[in-house]
């Protein structure tokens, strides 16, 4: 007897029909032999290159009848078929602990074997992407792609002592031993960890799109993320690296692109590509960089004051056709910004930093309007650019200061009227009230 408390566990089922189509008769009389393969309510058809005698089928065996050569080469397909598909069915069944008509289909086609396994999904989408670059992708994202997959590779090996693990076996236990993995093992801080898993729940996704996974179970799971803040620079450690030379030439090239890019707010991905193309000259005879942003393929216009126009001329004899500065590669340009901080005693600073730069000292914190300042910076969203443009406390006091002096050269009367009789009876009944 069925408790009332205890759920109705539903069969799936599965059926594998073999049928002809009398309306379409060939030339030569025959009809081809087609399948029908459902599951759970669903089905698909699957065509043969077996032709049928319609005189000999029995629709209500889904077999061809009597001994002659043609029944029995169409029974013995049926046969074979049934075979195939019943074993792609129990194979796809184990595998990914559901079955669909459509995979099984595609099983016996051959078409849409797709990964099972995590790490082996994972290359896919590497791969994937390796065959983007230079379209639609660059060679930093793919290296940042590898080195997840190492790191979960690793975590694979460690945990499971295993080379992979099936799609099938993601929980919510992997996924906070993996969080656990990055920040002990690999002694990760908040936001690398936090890309880490959102390309693990990339993968999930993925298979959920592949049909190798019935659901994502990381769809409600938010890796953790710092809140994010302006990483600009002290105004006299800005100071300094204007002021002060260096003499390695190689922290000289780092040093000009890193006030180029304080004086322009370009990344490193938009700077790395300015070309002549990019330069354009304004109404007002000035000069103006105009450039898609890599990251966005937002449109970024920033007029060229006379630092980065220094910066231009210093390196025009460098200049090519498709680059306006000699910029060296991300992997070198890492370990010579780092270089350039402790020669100027900055400590963590990074290329990044001169964009923060860009939308607090050059442009905000000097009265530049946050609309104008999100124009410049490519900013889909002004709440981009508010996180960027930091506004300083001395930007705060200057403010009030120039608008305590604004008022106090215009004076403004506040019109106070005496209270009538009918307000003091309103206020008095009020206190009455409250009392």
């Amino acid at each position: 007897m069925q408790l009332d408390n205890q759920p109705i566990k539903r069969r799936s089922t599965f059926a594998v029909l073999f049928y002809i189509n009398r309306t379409k008769v060939r030339k030569d009389g025959m009809c081809q032999l087609l399948c029908k393969i459902s599951i759970d309510a669903a089905s698909e058809q699957i065509g043969t290159k077996v032709s049928v005698d319609p005189a000999l089928w029995n629709p209500t065996t889904g077999r061809a009848d009597g001994k002659s050569r043609n029944a029995s080469e169409v029974n013995r397909a049926i046969d074979r078929l049934t075979e195939i598909i019943r074993s792609h069915y129990e194979r796809i069944r184990r595998d990914l602990g559901f079955v669909t008509a459509e995979a099984v289909k595609n099983a016996v086609r051959g078409i849409g074997q797709k990964p099972t396994m995590l790490l082996a999904l994972f290359r896919e989408h590497n791969e994937e992407f390796g065959r983007r670059v230079g379209i639609d992708r660059t060679k930093e994202t793919l290296a940042s792609y590898e080195n997840s997959y190492n790191h979960l590779a690793a975590f694979v090996w460690k945990e499971y002592a295993a080379e992979d693990i099936a799609l099938r076996s993601l929980d919510a236990t992997f996924y906070d031993a993996f969080d656990l993995f990055l920040r002990t093992e690999r002694g990760l801080g908040i936001k690398a960890v936090h890309e880490h898993l959102y390309r693990l729940k990339k993968m999930t996704r993925r298979a959920v799109g592949q049909g190798t996974l019935r659901c994502d179970p990381y769809r409600d799971l938010h890796p953790e993320l710092p809140k994010r803040k302006s990483r600009h620079l002290k105004s006299e450690d800005l100071e300094r690296l204007l002021a002060e030379p260096v003499a390695d030439a190689e922290l000289q090239r780092t040093r000009d692109w890193f006030i180029f890019s304080t004086f322009t707010g370009l990344a490193y991905a938009d700077l790395k590509r300015l070309s002549p193309e990019h330069l354009e000259r304004a109404d007002d005879g000035s000069q103006r960089i105009r450039i898609r942003r890599q990251k966005t393929d937002t449109e970024s216009v920033v007029p060229l004051l006379e630092v980065p126009l220094r910066i231009l001329e210093k390196y025009r004899a460098e200049r090519t056709d498709e680059r306006l500065l000699p910029v060296c590669s991300c992997s070198k340009l890492q370990p010579l910004i780092r270089k350039l901080g402790a020669f100027y005693g900055i400590e963590h600073l990074t290329f990044h930093m001169a964009r923060h730069n860009f939308g607090t000292h050059i442009t905000l914190s000097l009265g530049v309007p946050i609309e104008a300042v999100s124009r410049m910076m490519g900013h889909k969203r002004i709440v981009t650019t508010q996180i960027y443009a930091h506004v300083t406390g001395t930007k705060v006091e200057d403010d009030m200061r120039r608008l305590k002096s604004d008022m106090s050269s215009r004076p403004l009367e506040l019109c106070e009227d005496q209270p009538t009789e009918k307000s003091r009876r309103r206020k008095y009944r009020t206190c009455k009230m409250t009392n």
